[in-house]
């Protein structure tokens, strides 16, 4: 099992065995990098954060850039996750952003996650990628009166310093026109979400990319890298590229050793997805799947859900804490149990698919896009990828092209150090203990 903590990279491994992987055909693998090449910007990772970061470069400022890719487009994160493009905030409230920094603050960094979820839609519509976008709305889940009431104090605060509202749905419109959610309290309804295939969404963005004239090197592991007066040099196993400007776009499959940019500075952690086999229209009434809004509790080790295109019901949470345990299948039977719990009619529904893949968490909770000496990157989306890397990737290549940056959080500071990096594994496994101690007390 991959494991970026541990592992040197991710060459040569398959694909996940995804839901989505199964049902999209792939392009025939591109060459590898061979031989000398020079490139204006050369870009790390062919995800979200990479593809798009590359083709903002060559379609708005002219660059001419190269992506290196040392699996396949499809590999890492942006084709394992269950695409969901939210307005996502980390574990801060945007009263608690206020009073960290300011009200200001708070409103522009909610008017960045907004103007994440429209970039996405603007990009889709415009350019034609066929990725399955479904019904819009996002449903977030209280699973105590607690959280419910927590829920409508954020939603009154928005509202108030934002200008925008969300509609509070009580336990029994939720269960009769929604979702028959079994440990629900009502739920909070944000118009601004939807569900696509995220792989199809990928390849589309390759495909922009490289109908702007980017290069796109699969099968390219960069095995070093320096910094020299005229730029930086990276070697592959076949190749060595030059170029003027870095970025790093791998998120969680990062390299750390590649750059001290990013040693100790993110956390990787799993995420598991199970996906059931079609449910019946009947079945569908019992089990209370009224909606293919996208849906997410409020638990601190939190679940999302919806339902797909075909009538499958995709689930996911969090899976091992170290990657030596991940294919372990405990995680996806938790999963289910989990899924029954919510929705007990499934209980006698098979899975038809199973699949893990690494996200990248911030100490502080915050996505952050930063440039230093003409290398950069974009990490830490804290589950909000498929939205908020397509906002930082057209900031990231404004930022590498002398654009200046709105003057917050997101931007132009660096992701805060690990305290005691090396031992970050066990805060995480003592924190998954604290959360599920504090999910079952509600």
């Amino acid at each position: 099992m991959y494991d970026p903590l541990v592992s040197s990279c991710p060459a040569g491994l398959p694909l996940a065995r995804s839901y989505w992987s199964s049902t999209t055909e792939l392009a025939p693998p591109r060459p590898p990098l061979q031989g000398g090449h020079k490139a204006d910007v050369v870009v790390i990772g062919a995800g979200f954060t990479g593809l798009l970061t590359a083709w903002y470069l060559a379609s708005e400022y002219g660059r001419e850039v190269t992506v290196l890719e040392a699996n396949r487009v499809g590999f890492g994160a942006s084709a394992r996750n269950g695409g969901f493009v939210l307005k996502g905030s980390g574990r801060l409230s945007y009263a608690q952003m206020a009073s960290r920094w300011s009200l200001d603050t708070a409103k522009g960094i909610y008017q960045e996650f907004s103007e994440a979820v429209s970039r996405v839609e603007d990009i889709i519509r415009t350019t034609a990628i066929d990725c399955e976008p479904q019904q819009q709305g996002y449903l977030k889940i209280a699973h105590s009166p607690k959280a419910m009431a927590s829920m409508q104090a954020g939603a009154d605060f928005i509202a108030r310093h934002m200008g925008q509202g969300a509609e509070f749905i009580s336990p029994e419109q939720l269960k009769a026109e929604f979702l028959y959610h079994q440990q629900s309290f009502g739920a909070l309804r944000l118009a601004d979400g939807f569900g696509l295939n995220p792989l199809k969404l990928l390849l589309g963005y390759a495909q922009l990319a490289e109908q702007a004239g980017v290069v796109i090197n699969e099968g390219s592991t960069v095995l070093g890298s320096r910094q020299e007066a005229a730029g930086y040099v990276l070697e592959t196993s076949q190749g060595q590229l030059q170029a003027n400007a870095l970025v790093y776009a791998g998120n969680a499959y990062s390299q750390p050793s590649l750059t001290d940019m990013l040693a100790g500075r993110f956390l990787p952690i799993l995420s598991n997805v199970i996906v059931t086999e079609p449910l019946s229209d009947e079945l569908l009434r019992e089990a209370g799947l009224y909606s293919r809004q996208v849906a997410m509790d409020t638990r601190v080790l939190k679940y999302y859900y919806r339902l797909l295109p075909d009538n499958r019901l995709l689930f996911g949470g969090r899976g091992a804490v170290w990657g030596k345990d991940a294919d372990d299948y405990v995680y996806v039977r938790r999963l289910q149990q989990a899924m029954c719990r919510a929705f007990p009619a499934l209980s006698r529904v098979s899975l038809s698919h199973h699949w893990h893949g690494w996200l990248a968490a911030a100490m502080d909770d915050m996505p952050h896009v930063y440039t230093k000496g003409g290398a950069g990157y974009s990490m830490g989306y804290c589950g909000a990828g498929v939205s908020f890397s397509a906002q930082a990737a057209w900031r990231l290549a404004g930022m590498l092209s002398g654009v200046k940056p709105p003057q917050l959080p997101l931007y132009g500071t660096p992701l805060p150090h690990f305290p005691l990096a090396p031992l970050r594994r066990l805060g995480q496994w003592g924190y998954y203990h604290y959360g599920r101690f504090r999910d079952a007390l509600g």
